[in-house]
């Protein structure tokens, strides 16, 4: 049963310099039976070296790192594994730092300096579809998406004229205003792996590797329908 558990439970990995805030997020994941720590590291150096032969559910990494940026793992997480789900836990509200992390394939963006989070409800929030975020960070993301300012790169440029089902521009939309695959699979009527099988579909057609990437993406083209009415 232990073995099982084992199995079943969310694999986390953690990048994080400072001794103190890597102990407290260590036991955050240790302390909940749905959550595994796989590895906790304080560089980008052995993070990249672990990445080589492992994959983690949930990766968990700060910015500022002693011989690099958490974004240079960001990377090559997403590279390797475009199914791990992607926390960053940081001092920097900088909208440049945000931006990349989101361009780079982070879902959640947590302020260290917000407050207290429950840090464990929050990596599972994320692996069930959530994008946890500081209402800072939140508001800035949102306020992006409404002046449509992200960047254009020159794979998206190529790709301007994709078109999304119905189906899936609903899905997409509903994952835009935080729903959980979840709970749109609830909403549409339909079971999480069609949702996801959805979203595997669009992250293919607008060439992302994150929530918070597509809703960019997908607002720039002019397909997503944010506060029309939901198709079923």
């Amino acid at each position: 049963m232990q073995d099982q558990t084992s199995r079943d439970a969310v694999g986390v990995l953690i990048v994080e310099d400072d001794a103190v805030t890597r102990k407290t997020l260590c036991l955050a994941i240790e302390s909940d039976p749905g959550l595994k720590l796989l590895a906790a590291y304080d560089s980008v150096k052995p993070a990249l070296k672990w990445l080589d032969g492992a994959q983690p559910d949930v990766l968990i990494t700060d910015l500022g790192l002693p011989d690099g940026s958490g974004i240079e793992i960001i990377h090559a997480c997403t590279r390797r594994y475009p199914r791990t789900d992607i926390m960053v836990v940081t001092m920097s509200s900088d909208e440049a730092n945000v931006l990349a992390c989101i361009e780079a394939g982070a879902s959640g963006y947590v302020l260290k300096d917000a407050g207290r989070m429950d840090i464990a409800r929050a990596v599972l929030d994320l692996r069930g579809g959530g994008a946890p975020m500081s209402p800072a960070i939140a508001r800035m993301v949102l306020a992006k998406v409404r002046d449509g300012k992200k960047p254009v790169s020159p794979a998206s440029a190529q790709a301007a004229d994709t078109t999304l089902t119905r189906r899936e521009a609903a899905i997409l939309d509903l994952i835009a205003q935080g729903d959980s695959y979840g709970e749109v699979a609830k909403l549409l009527s339909v079971s999480v792996g069609t949702v996801q099988t959805h979203i595997k579909n669009i992250y293919g057609k607008l060439a992302v590797h994150s929530r918070g990437e597509a809703v960019f993406e997908a607002h720039r083209r002019g397909l997503l329908q944010l506060g029309r009415p939901r198709v079923n």
